[in-house]
């Protein structure tokens, strides 16, 4: 199994209109003895804001990027990736449904450690095939793929600054 292994931390973080999967995810997950820490929202409230809830979830993971993983959730859970991808070292995936090879890419080559789910457009049972898969999925260590993370990274501290 990959580093996002069952021995590692998942963060789980959603908005309303992610909340039910979230919900049954979280459980799922604790039931196959995956450690899990949820930052909301912990309630359906129809009027909340993602960012509120994926900043906690990918500042969880920016601070210890080779130790965790999230599993963020919003209606096509782009805002959400958009949002996980402004922190440092993370990497966030988007899946929606469709092929899930896209999935294993994102983890094969760019080393995803963030999986953003579009709870509008997929069933319980396909979201759990797509996290299964990104857990079990190693990132291949290719220098060109540590290559490319690595300027991303420099890029991004760059644009900020630092």
């Amino acid at each position: 199994m990959s580093e996002l292994n069952k021995n590692k931390i998942i963060h789980l973080a959603s908005d309303h209109a992610g909340f039910a999967l979230k919900q049954e995810i979280l459980a799922w997950l604790t039931d196959k003895g995956i450690s899990v820490k949820d930052h909301g929202a912990y309630e359906f409230e129809a009027q909340d804001d993602f960012p509120d809830f994926i900043s906690l979830a990918a500042q969880a993971v920016s601070r210890a990027s080779l130790t965790t993983g999230a599993i963020i959730f919003g209606g096509s859970g782009q805002g959400e990736a958009m949002l996980a991808n402004r922190f440092s070292n993370l990497r966030a995936t988007v899946f929606y449904g469709g092929n899930l090879e896209i999935i294993k890419l994102g983890r094969e080559h760019n080393d995803s450690n963030v999986l953003s789910i579009g709870a509008r457009f997929v069933s319980a049972d396909l979201a759990k095939q797509a996290i299964e898969l990104w857990l079990k999925t190693n990132f291949n260590q290719d220098e060109k793929y540590k290559r490319r993370n690595q300027k991303i990274e420099k890029i991004t501290k760059e644009l900020r600054g630092l």
